[in-house]
């Protein structure tokens, strides 16, 4: 069996369109990354992603320097063995999901493009061929979200997530705005980012509502999860666990006690795709929706999300993997966004790759 012969570490920056490109928690006019390339004996490869926000996974000389520690025990590695392999790493380095997470993705890509398969093939198999999705409006004045909202839906999107700040009184503006550009038939999903408290966005919420709100995500502080509880048993519309849903321990407390009532799912967030699955699991088992959130990078990292959402038994609201359409300087092949669809693709492994020349080896 032909084991990995060498690794390479490829720095990946890309611009925003939208300099200016804001959340709760910091305004990203640019996202930082790396692209793990492997390489068996027989020379097929394999790519990953690792995620570098600071603000939302690690710093960029974070990731990096978990996968100078990481990927060296890579080589001489069986890739067919991923668990073995992922158990290993776990034991030689505390937490780093992002690290891992690029680690395992390439694994998985390594593998499948091995056997000549798409990498879905590996996790069961895809339950539908089209993924809807679902496009982010940052935070803006509530004319300029409302002017973005129309030129998205105009584009074939049929679900928008409006980013809050915790204001409700321009939040509440904002929500109004959009649907009064964007009219009723597209849903309207909100994610205040951990800025409101249980009962302040409980009661937000009597203003919004009435402009027809799909869900809300984690509209308070991640180990507030008594507060989400409060939150999920008292609005009439879905909740959804991102920040608080970290691991796969605090999904199963989150789907044990019913604490929300879907679950963001990320490779980036949970460490690999074989997280995923088993966060999966534990959302079906526990009667819990899941959906595939936002995670910025690459096309490389959206067709990842792509090929392991594809398989959810159930996935009732739209994804967030074509966020990579309004960010600049992709160093891999595209993943084609059509009316608001993600088409899966059908090429052995994640189907998209690196480009030639598109990034240089990291020193």
């Amino acid at each position: 069996m032909s084991t990995i012969k060498s690794f390479e570490l490829k720095r990946c920056v890309q611009r925003q369109q939208d300099p200016g490109w804001t959340f709760a928690r910091a305004t990203v006019p640019e996202l930082p990354g790396w692209i793990l390339v492997l390489t068996d004996q027989d020379g097929q490869v394999g790519h990953g992603y690792a995620h570098a926000i600071a603000a939302i996974t690690t710093h960029g000389e974070g990731a990096e320097a978990g996968l100078r520690f990481l990927a060296p025990r890579l080589v001489g590695r069986d890739p067919t063995s991923i668990a073995a392999v992922m158990d290993d790493l776990d034991l030689a380095l505390a937490a780093s999901p992002s690290p891992k997470a690029a680690i395992d993705m390439a694994l998985h890509d390594l593998l499948a493009r091995r056997l000549g398969v798409p990498l879905h093939a590996l996790l069961g198999g895809a339950r539908r061929a089209v993924l809807p999705q679902a496009r982010i409006l940052s935070i803006k004045s509530p004319a300029d979200m409302a002017e973005r909202a129309r030129g998205l839906v105009a584009q074939g999107y049929r679900t928008l997530k409006l980013k809050l700040a915790g204001d409700a009184e321009t939040d509440v503006a904002r929500v109004r705005a959009v649907r009064e550009a964007i009219g009723p038939a597209p849903n309207i999903t909100l994610d205040p980012n951990q800025t409101y408290s249980a009962k302040g966005i409980i009661a937000a919420f009597r203003s919004m509502e009435r402009h027809d709100i799909a869900l809300i995500e984690q509209p308070v502080a991640a180990a507030d999860l008594a507060g989400l509880k409060l939150v999920t048993d008292t609005l009439p519309v879905p909740v959804e666990a991102d920040e608080s849903a970290d691991s796969l321990a605090v999904i199963w407390r989150i789907a044990g006690d019913r604490m929300a009532d879907c679950v963001n799912l990320k490779i980036t967030k949970l460490g690999g795709i074989r997280n995923v699955l088993a966060a999966m699991r534990i959302c079906e088992a526990g009667g819990l929706a899941c959906r595939f959130g936002a995670a910025f990078g690459p096309s490389l990292l959206q067709a990842m999300g792509a090929q392991v959402a594809a398989c959810a038994r159930d996935l009732p609201f739209a994804s967030e993997l074509s966020e990579h359409t309004h960010l600049l300087d992709d160093p891999c092949t595209p993943l084609p966004v059509e009316g608001g669809d993600i088409v899966l693709p059908s090429g052995p492994g994640c189907g998209v790759s690196l480009r030639d020349g598109a990034t240089e080896e990291a020193a």
